[in-house]
């Protein structure tokens, strides 16, 4: 059993070694541009593209932390790739569009665009005013949905692109604490569906990425606010690192999925589609359990 065990362990080491020299081969040379590149799962990813060759724009609204991130990652790089990085609200056309164009005019179209920012301020949702819910689109909506058209005409006039939304499992479920976010990760998933759809003929592909619950600065903030009954419902769940989810969107997107699932979130969402009236007595049910703890 012994010896079986460590046959299995060395075939999935030599599978792991083949999976990454693949990578590096699909991805050395490519130009990938990430919004929220400085830090959570941006910085991950940027963090493994460069790894596996690729160069790299980071798009973030604080300077000081984008070149720290930026002159971290330049220590890993092995293949003479560039991390250029901009310093802006991926929210204002007006401001990012002018700055993105002068780094395509410097350096080329883009072959990847991945749209990392985001938030989420859970709340009670009698608590919440109407500029939470604006603020919540502002910055999960907008601020993909912007780059996207900034890059849209480079990449359809290249016939080339590969263009990347982070959703979240929220985006296809509801859950109590989340009325401000919930609908931001909807629209995504409903603008990537239309891109997808769209975009094919150009040959431009999409993909949206689910996470669950992931360890993040942006996951230890929202938790300031979260009410305790979402607290206990999301207790149970499995905390996925910043890595684990970059493995796995880049690993997805080099397949060119459409739907990509870090995670346990795969699992939710099939269940979720297949027997939706279990998941909503089944998130009914986890709710009066939490609120009978607090009461």
């Amino acid at each position: 059993m012994k010896a079986f065990s460590v046959i299995t362990a060395s075939m999935e080491d030599q599978n792991n070694r083949v999976r990454e020299k693949l990578h590096k081969r699909l991805l050395q040379g490519k130009i990938i541009v990430i919004t929220g590149g400085s830090q959570g799962m941006g910085f991950a990813t940027a963090k493994r593209a460069a790894l596996l060759g690729a160069s790299l724009c980071l798009i973030a609204r604080r300077e000081e932390r984008l070149k720290a991130a930026a002159e971290e990652i330049n220590k890993l790089q092995e293949h003479g790739q560039f991390v250029a990085y901009i310093s802006c609200d991926a929210t204002l056309m007006d401001e990012l569009k002018p700055k993105m164009e002068a780094f395509i005019l410097e350096y080329d179209t883009p072959d990847f665009l991945i749209n990392a920012a985001g938030y989420a301020y859970p709340q009670y949702v009698e608590k919440l005013s109407i500029d939470d819910f604006r603020s919540n689109m502002d910055v999960n909506y907008y601020s993909q949905l912007v780059p996207i058209l900034i890059l849209l005409p480079f990449f359809m006039k290249s016939k080339k692109g590969h263009i990347v939304n982070i959703a979240s499992v929220l985006g296809f479920m509801g859950m109590m604490g989340y009325a401000a976010y919930t609908p931001t990760k909807y629209a995504i998933v409903g603008l990537s569906e239309n891109l997808r759809n769209e975009l094919k003929p150009h040959s431009i592909n999409v993909s949206v990425v689910f996470p669950p619950d992931t360890d993040t600065e942006g996951f230890k903030h929202e938790n300031q606010s979260k009410p305790q009954e979402t607290r206990y419902m999301s207790e149970g769940a499995k905390l996925l690192s910043p890595d684990e989810v970059a493995k796995v969107l880049i690993k997805g997107i080099l397949k060119k999925r459409f739907f990509i699932f870090p995670g346990e979130s795969g699992f939710i969402y099939h269940i979720n589609r297949l027997f939706p009236r279990f998941i909503r007595y089944y998130m009914d049910r986890s709710l009066k359990k939490s609120r009978n703890k607090i009461h």
